[in-house]
C-alpha cells in the first residue's frame, strides 16, 4: 500500500510511483475460470455474517467482491484493468464528468504504465475521488427520503 488518503493529485502521485511489475500471461485455464464465477448476490448470501447485516455494510462487502473478483492472486489490479473496472461497474459515476481536470488527471493516471498495479486502498481512492465529482452524487443526494 502506498499510503495515499487525501487528494486526486496524491492519488496521481501514488499511481505514478508505484513502478510496473513484469507483465505475467493469463492462462486458459484463468479465463475458463471467469467464466465460471460465481455471481455476486450469491457470494454476498455465502456470507453467514452479513445475513442482519445493514445496507452500508452489504454495499461495502460488494465492493470488496467486485474488485476481488476481478484482482490477481496477490489481491491487486492493473491501472489498465483498473480503468476497465470502473468504465463497466462504475460507468454511472463517471458518465459526464470527461470535462472536468480533476477527473482527467485521475483518468490519465490510469493511462499511464497501464500494467502497474495497484491495491484495494488505492482502487478506494479512486472510488471515492471519482464519487465526489460526479453529478449522479448530487441526485442521489436529492432523492426523497421522507413521505
Amino acid at each position: 500500500m502506498c499510503g495515499c488518503r487525501a487528494s486526486v493529485s496524491s492519488t496521481k502521485q501514488c499511481l505514478v510511483n508505484n513502478p510496473a511489475p513484469a507483465p505475467t500471461k493469463k492462462s486458459p485455464l484463468a479465463a475458463a475460470d471467469m467464466s465460471k464465477r460465481i455471481p455476486i448476490a450469491k457470494q454476498l448470501a455465502s456470507i453467514k455474517a452479513l445475513g442482519k447485516g445493514s445496507d452500508l455494510e452489504k454495499a461495502f462487502a460488494t465492493v470488496v467482491l467486485v474488485y476481488n473478483n476481478s484482482a490477481d492472486p496477490e489481491g491487486k489490479l492493473s491501472k489498465g484493468e483498473t480503468k476497465s473496472l470502473l468504465q463497466t461497474q462504475f460507468g454511472g459515476f463517471m458518465q459526464g464528468q470527461e470535462n472536468k481536470p480533476k477527473y482527467q488527471e485521475i483518468i490519465s493516471a490510469l493511462d499511464e504504465e497501464p500494467e502497474s498495479k495497484i491495491d484495494f486502498e488505492d482502487f478506494m481512492i479512486l472510488l471515492v475521488s471519482l464519487t465526489l465529482m460526479s453529478d449522479l452524487l448530487q441526485q442521489i443526494k436529492n432523492v426523497k427520503t421522507t413521505k
